[in-house]
Parts: structure tokens; sequence; C-alpha cells
């Protein structure tokens, strides 16, 4: 009891220390499994004992016989289905051609390239070796995103290296599987056409049992079935069914089973898709707490100290000083990516939990089968795993500002709102040359927002995903523009310091314009007019113009006529170099903002 306690208890220490430091989570939970286990054993207890022993001894240990082996069976599985949730058709087709390829030619001049290093570096067999670099193509958005979320980058390289995570991770886990499910069956009849038989057999139940089961969940979810709060224990249970039932079929089918069926699920229409992902969300950071400090801590010393020579060294350098950068320059060709921006991405590679914790089930359950070198599997992977994320996330910032990709200045403008008044704000400050991206929970104007080419996404601003979207890291402006002034508010207090580092602004209610409760310091959008008043102008009057104006007085003599129209309302000063003030935010001493070359920015009727 006290050993399950502790793990539970130091897993969700370690997942607070990574959010704390802003580091993968999965380096202090190895390194804490590697102290209560193999480290304590060897250099405390003087027994030599673990603190935490995963599997029963006789003495002490949480799991018998293979219940270890069944624990970390069904913990991946989870760990995979929520990973093919997030797979999306659509996002394969629109990430463009630089993350394509690196998901594809990438990830396979990382496996043959891998494969041939570690052959001829610890003699192991093709099969092993196969196994090995199917498992470290995977990078994957837990390792990517807090190193990401810490850097801001320019937009094309977080793009690029968020995408290649999230895409790459159910992706690689597939190859993974596949490599492992052939040599299984391989070597338990040889490679032959039964072994081929039988490796169909078991891509024919994984692919199937995944289909059919996933179109069933959404049909029952569709058709309110299953009631709202039995939603995710149903849909985990069905999970755990799929792997259990295609085991029976085909032995070693079920983790292609519940990545297809999390792959089905992610791309059909499914109403509660994103409910169900939290839920997932939510479990894995729990399993993945317990499982890290399980599976590091049920690594021997022996088993670290084959690591113990040069051999490991050049694997290690190789992999990350030649593989990766060969990766990422292939997969770029002919692209738009600069040179510095490649480097930068080579250097940004990250191996994460899907690497270690398949790499941790398939190495013990080919050592239980004693196929010859499967004890490296599971020590070569970690290492790699723990070196590349000690490697970036303690370089990356540094590495981000000598090659010159480091944002230093942040000009993107975030708009909480996508109603027809901020689509046509957006679309001019876009065709100002400004990176401008809407958020809506009405998910209508998300897409009315899309048909007019605006970056926008359907967000519930009080939950924690908008701060996770580490392609917002350009923003600098906040605009908080949408009809209910407590959530203008909320938005400008929770997200004002990550997004609104040179200004955030709201729309104030009516009764502060009425009782003149409010000023520019409060940081309010305009001191004038409220929602109502911005939605009745721009639909009588959709336009945006531009008054040049070349001094102070020509600018107030300008903006006290716009105040009195009501169809018209000021929005921006526009000086010389582009750069576009919100009215309420300027300085007192305008003599500075205006020059000859200032346009006031107002919306509705064109003045004459």
């Amino acid at each position: 009891m006290v050993e399950l306690a502790g793990i539970i208890i130091l897993g969700i220490l370690a997942q607070w220390v990574a959010w704390k430091f802003k580091i993968p989570a999965i380096l202090p939970l190895i390194l804490i499994g590697l102290l209560v286990g193999p480290i304590a054993a060897e250099f405390i207890n003087d027994d030599g004992s673990k603190w935490i022993e995963p599997i029963w001894n006789g003495k002490k240990g949480l799991f018998p016989g293979e219940g270890l082996f069944y624990f970390v069976s069904l913990a991946i599985s989870i760990i995979l289905f929520e990973g093919g949730l997030t797979l999306k058709r659509s996002e394969i087709r629109t990430v463009g051609p630089v993350i394509t390829k690196l998901i594809t030619v990438g990830a396979a001049v990382t496996f043959f390239g891998a494969a041939v290093l570690a052959h001829y570096l610890f003699d192991l067999s093709w099969d092993l070796c196969f196994l090995f670099s199917g498992l470290i193509i995977v990078t994957g958005p837990t390792v990517i995103t807090p190193i990401l979320r810490n850097i801001p980058l320019k937009r094309d390289v977080s793009t690029v290296l968020k995408w290649e995570g999230i895409l790459i991770d159910p992706i690689g886990a597939l190859v993974a599987v596949l490599v492992f499910e052939f040599i299984f069956v391989g070597g338990e009849v040889g490679f032959t056409k039964t072994a081929l038989i039988e490796f169909g057999k078991i891509v024919l139940f994984g692919t199937t049992f995944g289909f059919t089961f996933a179109h069933a969940l959404v049909f029952a979810i569709n058709k309110k079935f299953i009631p709202h709060y039995l939603l995710n224990v149903v849909s985990l249970s069905v999970v755990l069914l799929v792997f259990i039932e295609s085991e029976i079929f085909a032995h070693e089918s079920g983790l292609l089973a519940v990545v297809v069926m999390g792959m089905v699920i992610g791309n059909s229409k499914l109403d509660n898709i994103k409910e169900l992902l939290y839920f997932k969300e939510s479990l894995s950071v729990l399993l993945i707490s317990i499982l890290f400090i399980l599976l590091s801590a049920n690594i021997n010393y022996d088993d670290l100290m084959l690591l113990y020579r040069w051999e490991t060294l050049a694997l290690f350098l190789t992999v990350v000083f030649v593989i990766r950068p060969l990766a990422v320059f292939v997969s770029a060709h002919g692209s738009k990516l600069k040179t510095n921006e490649k480097i930068f991405i080579s250097w940004v590679g990250p191996r994460g939990i899907v690497a270690a914790g398949i790499a941790s089930l398939f190495g013990s359950k080919l050592s239980a089968e004693h196929v010859v070198g499967a004890e490296y599997i599971t020590p070569l992977v970690f290492m790699i795993v723990l070196g590349t994320v000690l490697l970036n996330a303690t370089t990356a910032r540094l590495f981000a500002k000598a090659s010159g990709v480091f944002l230093t200045k942040s000009e993107g403008i975030l708009i909480i709102g996508a109603s027809k008044v901020s689509r046509l704000i957006a679309q001019y400050l876009i065709d100002n040359g400004r990176h401008v991206v809407l958020v809506d929970s009405n998910q209508n104007n998300v897409n009315e927002a899309e048909k007019l080419g605006i970056e926008a996404h359907t967000e519930n601003i009080y939950s924690d995903t908008l701060k996770d979207n580490v392609e917002f890291n350009d923003i600098g402006y906040l605009l908080a523009l949408t009809g209910n002034a407590d959530i203008n508010k909320y938005a400008v207090e929770k997200f004002g310091a990550q997004f609104g580092e040179h200004g955030s602004f709201r729309l104030a209610s009516k009764t502060e314009l009425e009782n003149g409760s409010i000023s520019p310091e409060d940081g309010v959008f305009t001191l004038s007019d409220d929602f109502n008043n911005l939605i009745q102008v721009t639909e009588n009057y959709p336009t945006i113009h531009e008054l040049p104006v070349k001094d102070l007085a020509s600018y107030q003599n300008a903006l006290d006529t716009i105040k009195t129209d009501k169809d018209q309302i000021p929005l921006f000063l526009k000086t010389s170099k582009d750069y576009i003030h919100v009215i309420p935010s300027l300085d007192e001493d305008l003599e500075k903002e205006i020059d000859a070359k200032s346009k006031l920015v107002y919306l509705g009727k064109r003045t004459t």
C-alpha cells in the first residue's frame, strides 16, 4: 500500500515540478524512478533492495508474476488510444509539405539510419535494430510542447515542431507495434510463409476490431444510447474491451487495434470528442505518472551498466547530430524554411513517452522469450529519451537565440470573440501585415472566420487549452471583443500577462459607458461604444476606412467629428511605419505618435 501510494504521490509531484520549471514531465518521472529503483538498490540500501519494487520477489513488490506486464499493456493501450484521437486527416492535408515529409521521409531516414547504426555498434540482430529505430522516430507533444511554450519562436518553426510531435506520435507507435509483431511471430515460427500469415492476422484483426468498435461507439454516442455521465467511463471500458478481444483473436494485435480505434473516432463526426479528449488526457497524465516511475524503477543496475561503453555515446551523438539533421534537411529540401530554421528544427528532437513506454513493454516481453540482445532495447531507448530531453530542455532557448529563430518582437494579435465585427477588424489587421488569431466557443463564428481565411480556433476561455497553443508564441496584443462584459474582463485578467505583452484591451459594458466609470487606464478598446453599438454599425456599414491625419490638430478634429456620428466608431491610429495603436492606449503626448503619413482608422459610414 505504501509503495502504491508513494508512486502516485511522486508521480503527481513530478508532473508539478515539470509544470513549474517548464520541462517535459518525462524527465523528472524517469529520474525519480531510477532513484527509487536501481540507484537505491545499488548505492543506498545495504541489502540491495529497491525502495519501490515493481515485481513481487517473495518479500515485497507490487505485481506478482506477469502482473506488471499486464498493467503496462493496458496503460499503454489507453495512452496510444488518446494519441490516435489527436490524429486528424485534415491536419495531415493542411500542415504543409515539410511536416508531411518529416513524418514520412524523415521518419524513414531515422528508421533505417538508426537501425544500421545500432547493428554495427552493438552487434544486435537486424530485427531488434529495426525495433529500436522504430521506437526512437517518435517525438511527441508531451515533450515538445513544454519546450516550445517556454521559447518564443518564429511561427513557421514552432508550427513545424508542434505538428511533427502530434502527428508522429501515433504513426511512430504504429510502426513500432508492427515491427514488434513481426519480430514476435518470426521468433516463434521463423521468418517464413507462416510468419507472414501470422503477421497478416495481427494486422487484419487489429485494424478490423479497431475500425468496427470505433464506429459502433460513435454510433452509440451520437444516438444518445449512452447517458452523458457514463460517456467517459463507457469509452474507457470499450477501449479495454477492444484491446482484450483483439488479443484473444490474434496475440499482440491489441495495441494496433486501439491506435486504429482512436484514429477512427478522432476523425468521426462526434459531438463529444473534446470532452472525451479531456477525460483521456487526464487519465493519461495519471497513468504516465505511475507508468514511468514503475518502468524506471524496474530497470536493474546491470541493465544500466550495459550502456557503460563508448558505443553508447557514439550512438547518441550520431542520432542527435547526424541522423536527425539529415532527416530534417531531406524533408525540408525545396521548402521556404531558411537554413538557420532547419538547423534549429534539427536540434530540437526530444523522444517522448510513447518511445519509453513501448520500449519497456516490448523489451520485457522479448527478454521473457529469451530473444538474444533484447536486454539492450529498454536501456538504449531510455538513454535516447533522457539524453535528448535533457539536451533540448537545457539548451533550446540559447540555441534559438544563437541560430536566429528566437522571436524578439511579438506583434501578433489575439482577438477573443469571432463575431462579424471581430472578423472585420481581423481582416483589416491581416491586410496590414499582422498575424491575427480569433478565438470563440461558437463553432459557427469560427467557421465563418475560416471561410474568410482568418485563423480561428474553437476554444472555451475558461479552460487552460488556450495557454498550451505554442503557435501563439508571436502574440503580443489581446483584444477581448465578445458580447459578454464578464467574459471580456476574465479574458484580460487570465490571458493578459501571456498574450498582452504590449497591451490588453476589452469592450466596456453598457453600464460602464453610461456612468462614466471607465478610463484609458482600464484597458478598454473604445471609450464610447459597447458590443451592441459595434454590431449595429457593422451591420449597417461593414467597412473599415482610413482618414489621413498629418498632425495633432487634424487628428483631434477628425476624432471629434467621427465621435459625433453614431454610424462611425474610431478604432486605431496607424502611423507611417504601419504601427497600429488602439485609440484609448495612446499617450497624452501624441506629438511623438503622429507623423505626416498617419491615418485615423474607423469603422462605419465613410466620412465626407
